[in-house]
């Protein structure tokens, strides 16, 4: 935690106007929720998710493939309506969150074009942004107004320009338009792709309201050339924030500059260039792994969302607050904070890579984004809360938001909060102690629906993180995501293994220690030598201490399905083994691979006469297309409505005499929306009974099967597990519990030797999923299967 005297210190050189510049440290690696675990606060206060709304639900059931995102939001004066852009469907959304436990879409008005920003007067007008540009030369766009009560469009203004953000004045008497007039990334000058200038240049369009018909209202424009120092004749402005001076300030993000703008005279009271940042300890290639080793020098920070940030009570003096995206010339990864009225250098902060950092060890870095902007922040929000502050950050690639205290003018990571699918707007409303995140990522029509998320600031301990990780040997913290098969181990009721799958290109098994909340990933063991090529899905350990892994093979046996002996020493593979060779056989020679791509998700020792076997789940039912193999494959039971066998598979593998042996698996009924259900895990219980996920390919509101099943060793000894020898405990309502869009991964179970069960979610590493993991204690399995 950084010192109150260091705080005191810099807001004293602010007022001096001093150069007084700040580099984030990583004093509290944890934040608020290693706080709070370790008892360090007397009163705990956090932002907790309390709701979920996808956008989907303000469209007709018909049209539920329609692609649908909520881009920009804004509330109304009370708080208890939300406006939103749908940039695709071009028009805005409405929210009713009354009860913000309970939001209900209150459906959509169409603006004829492409909505970019919105704001609201009071609790009846919205004033909404529209696109109407033909192309990037013929640009147009609109300033449209709605009665919100109504939905329905009262006037508009035309604006001269394609516009892209808009904030309103305190008291509604200015509307501040950024018109960027955006540029053609295919089109290359001066030897850059997508470089400036190009026509028409960008500026600042101002709105005097008066009244509520916008038939009064006057338009002024704001010339922003001239002022940067790159592409200083086509200004390219993307947000824009006004504080309680009425002064604008305008950010120019491929110029890498900032405009303050006085919005009762149009004058620019000042603009500045926002430099570059030397980045070190980060991950510039994308090679299938995080690792923390790299540099990059002098990266334009390039932002893209800007914030007024206060600095006393009567907001008389400001810093500004900046997402630095990066665009055209890369990715600066981090946000700063600026002294509009400093003397010299106006810096005073700079999150450098600590932003990255956070990303990682909560399991929120998106890798295959590395050689681009890695957790590209594009989102900044402040808001008072009471007499506490804070700094909301988003990050668009890693889809979370990185909350900070702001003490005597400088932020202090405190939470992170899973965020929706790629959120592009941040709304605060103190007033109501709710934070409001809207995503842009939308994946029609059951898939990872674009969605708006609330959270609420109170007391108690935040709820997210549920697991992240500690620091390695650098101290750089231990990279992590994609979390597949888990066990305990069997002589430490507090610690467990995982390991993560094919989406990295090395495979590794992690330590973690539930010993406190939230867990702790306190260790990373790269798997070594054998074939390579691993999909690691299950893990298990044996009598002698060492681990089995379970890979999981592809449909053309490319990735053969294997079983690894590793050292739980080293991490080398001691044997490898593969399928029994009638089964390759049968595998090759079948014509259609469509039933064949599911195979090992998850393993467990069993205890023999002779010593041990391994139980091998396989996720769904293989049919082999020729005749020879129909003894071989898993039809026996039939086919469901997609064509899949009924029935899927336990391999049985015994370790003494190198024997292969299946059970057969009765898989539950596919649900309607549903491509397939399947098993996911495997794990023994002290009891000497297995317990195994069960689950459909559903995410969110479209999910119905997530089961942890129970089944008896006895009731394998006769080669069939029916749907009557399962108990059930359904997974929906603890993944419900969280409040967000519930995955469709669970995939990792581990029951200790004292019978406490855990389970974790697949994030798909941050790949077409947001990157959270649930990470959940579920008590003790015998209260499970009751």
């Amino acid at each position: 935690m950084q010192s109150r005297t260091r705080g005191i210190l810099l807001t004293s050189m602010l007022a001096a106007g001093m150069a007084g510049y700040v580099q984030a440290d990583t004093d509290s690696p944890f934040g608020l929720a290693t706080a709070n675990a370790l008892g360090s606060h007397d009163r705990i206060e956090s932002f907790r998710r309390i709701a979920t709304l996808g956008n989907y639900r303000n469209l007709a059931p018909a049209d539920i493939g329609e692609e649908t995102v909520s881009e920009i939001v804004a509330a109304t004066k009370n708080g208890k309506t939300l406006v939103y852009t749908d940039s695709p469907g071009e028009a805005i959304g409405f929210v009713d969150i009354s009860d913000p436990s309970k939001p209900s879409p209150l459906g959509r008005v169409d603006m004829g074009g492409e909505p970019t920003s919105v704001e609201v007067i009071g609790n009846l007008l919205a004033l909404v942004a529209v696109n109407t540009s033909e192309d990037f030369v013929d640009t147009g766009g609109r300033l449209i107004v709605v009665n919100i009560p109504r939905q329905t469009i009262v006037g508009w203004i035309e604006l001269g320009g394609q516009p892209d953000s808009i904030k309103l004045s305190p008291k509604d008497d200015y509307a501040a338009v950024v018109i960027e007039n955006e540029r053609d990334e295919d089109v290359t000058v001066d030897g850059v792709e997508g470089g400036l200038p190009q026509s028409p240049a960008g500026y600042l369009a101002i709105v005097d309201i008066q009244g509520t018909d916008p038939s009064g209202w006057d338009l002024r424009r704001v010339e922003l050339t001239g002022l940067a120092s790159y592409g200083s004749s086509d200004p390219e402005p993307e947000f824009v924030d006004v504080n309680s001076q009425d002064q604008a300030v305008v950010s120019l993000q491929e110029n890498n500059h900032l405009v303050v703008v006085d919005l009762p005279t149009g004058a620019i009271v000042r603009d500045f260039d926002l430099g570059t940042v030397d980045l070190t300890r980060i991950d510039a290639t994308e090679d299938g792994i995080i690792s923390l080793t790299e540099s990059l020098d002098a990266v334009p920070r390039e932002p893209d969302a800007i914030a007024w940030v206060p600095l006393d009570l009567r907001r008389t003096r400001h810093l500004i607050a900046t997402a630095n995206e990066g665009d055209l010339f890369g990715g600066s990864r981090g946000f700063s904070l600026f002294d509009p009225e400093a003397k010299l250098d106006p810096l005073v902060y700079d999150s450098g890579s600590s932003f990255e950092a956070i990303a990682v060890r909560h399991g929120h870095y998106p890798e295959e984004r590395s050689e681009n902007k890695g957790s590209e922040p594009e989102a900044v929000e402040f808001g008072r809360f009471g007499r506490d502050d804070y700094l909301f950050v988003g990050s668009e690639r890693g889809s979370f938001v990185a909350v900070y205290a702001m003490e005597d003018g400088e932020p202090r990571f405190t939470q992170l909060l899973p965020g929706p699918l790629g959120p592009e707007g941040l709304l605060a409303i103190p007033s109501r102690n709710l934070l409001v995140a809207s995503g842009e990522e939308d994946d029609p029509e059951y898939g990872v629906r674009s969605s708006i998320m609330i959270y609420e600031l109170g007391l108690g301990y935040p709820t997210y993180p549920q697991i992240l990780s500690a620091d390695d040997a650098n101290g750089s913290p231990i990279p992590w995501s994609a979390l597949s098969g888990m066990v305990a181990d069997p002589k430490d009721p507090n610690r467990l293994y995982a390991v993560w799958d094919s989406f990295f290109s090395e495979s590794r098994i992690l330590t973690i220690d539930v010993s406190g909340s939230p867990a702790v990933i306190t260790d990373a063991m790269t798997i070594r030598g054998g074939t390579g090529n691993y999909d690691p899905e299950g893990i298990a350990i044996a009598p002698d201490g060492s681990f089995w892994i379970a890979s999981e093979g592809n449909k053309d046996d490319s990735r053969p399905n294997r079983l690894l002996q590793v050292s739980a020493d080293t991490g080398e593979v001691l044997q490898e083994i593969g399928l029994p060779e009638e089964i390759l056989a049968c595998r090759a020679a079948s014509e259609s691979t469509a039933t064949l791509g599911s195979g090992f998700e998850g393993l467990a020792v069993q205890a023999t006469a002779s010593g041990y076997r391994l139980l091998v789940a396989q996720q769904r039912g293989w049919d082999y297309s020729t005749a020879a193999c129909e003894d071989l494959d898993d039809d026996a039971g039939g086919l469901d409505a997609n064509g899949q066998p009924r029935r899927a598979r336990l391999w049985t593998y015994d370790q003494s005499s190198g024997d292969w042996g299946h059970i057969a698996w009765e898989l539950s009924n596919v649900p309607e929306r549903a491509s397939w259900v399947g098993l996911s895990e495997i794990s023994a219980t002290p009891s000497g009974s297995y317990i195994l996920i069960e689950r459909d390919n559903r995410t969110g509101d479209f999910t119905e099967i997530k089961n942890l099943v129970e089944v008896n060793a006895a009731a394998m000894t006769d080669g069939l597990v029916s749907a009557s020898e399962k108990s059930a405990f359904d997974l929906i309502p603890e993944l419900e519990a969280t409040n967000g869009w519930i995955t469709d991964k669970p995939e990792g179970v581990a029951v200790t030797g004292r019978g406490v069960v855990y389970l974790v979610t697949d994030n798909d590493g941050v790949d077409d999923w947001s990157g959270e993991t649930w990470f959940l204690n579920l008590g003790y399995y015998r209260n499970l299967f009751r």
